[in-house]
């Protein structure tokens, strides 16, 4: 058994963009965890102080040469990973106390790859609130999903041609690989309900997505169905 206090260190990678006005208390969050961390701040080329709040916290500091979207900030952190573990933050989110020490003990009680568990959401400001989940809930990746660094070198970075469709995509190829994805109770993150929220601001693209690998998926099944009768 890991002692999860001194020896595992949970790479946390934030993709930001003109997140000033929030990264700081998603970094205070990071900061009190007991485990072992570092973090990895990818910024996708913000005009506001985004890199200075980041900088000031000690985060390792990647900025984007062009404007690359969110999922290209995850592999970007993936790639310049150097803990063990894997989890991704939203920059205007807070992770729960306690939550990658939860997250870790879930992943090696279950000896799993990867660990998903759930998000409470809280608004911003009173106009927000209708929009709020009413209970904690799973199924995003961010603040509530921890992978073994080992389970990207099996099914390989996310694919950068998806913008909201990732948990999708994620669990489609972790079926193919055999990487069963353990659910979790645990509520590991709160997620800030406002006006620019990714989701809301990028509704079109996430149907567009979802359409786009039920197609795929589709289309590999009639594929494999071919090959099955040939």
């Amino acid at each position: 058994m890991i002692n999860i206090e001194n020896e595992v260190t949970v790479s946390v990678v934030i993709p930001t963009y003109n997140g000033e006005a929030f990264l700081e208390e998603c970094l205070q969050s990071i900061e009190a965890q007991t485990i072992s961390h570092e973090i990895i701040v990818v910024d996708d080329r913000s005009t506001d102080r985004t890199v200075a709040v980041a900088e000031k916290f000690g985060a390792r500091v990647i900025v984007n040469d062009v404007h690359k979207g969110q999922v290209a900030g995850k592999n970007t952190g993936i790639r310049n990973m150097r803990g063990q573990y894997f989890l991704t933050v939203d920059q205007d989110d807070k992770l729960m106390p306690g939550a990658l020490a939860g997250l870790i003990k879930e992943l090696e009680d279950n000896k799993a790859m990867i660990v998903m568990a759930k998000l409470e959401d809280f608004p911003q400001s009173d106009a927000d609130r209708s929009f709020c989940h009413k209970e904690p809930f799973r199924g995003i990746l961010t603040g509530a999903a921890l992978f073994k660094k080992e389970v990207f070198d099996e099914i390989g970075l996310f694919d950068e041609s998806v913008i909201t469709g990732d948990v999708i995509d994620l669990t489609d190829r972790c079926k193919k690989h055999g990487i069963s994805i353990v659910r979790s109770d645990l509520i590991t993150c709160g997620r800030r309900i406002h006006g620019g929220n990714f989701g809301r601001t990028n509704q079109k693209d996430e149907y567009r997505d979802y359409a786009k690998l039920l197609r795929r998926q589709f289309l590999e099944k009639i594929g494999g169905r071919d090959k099955a009768g040939e």
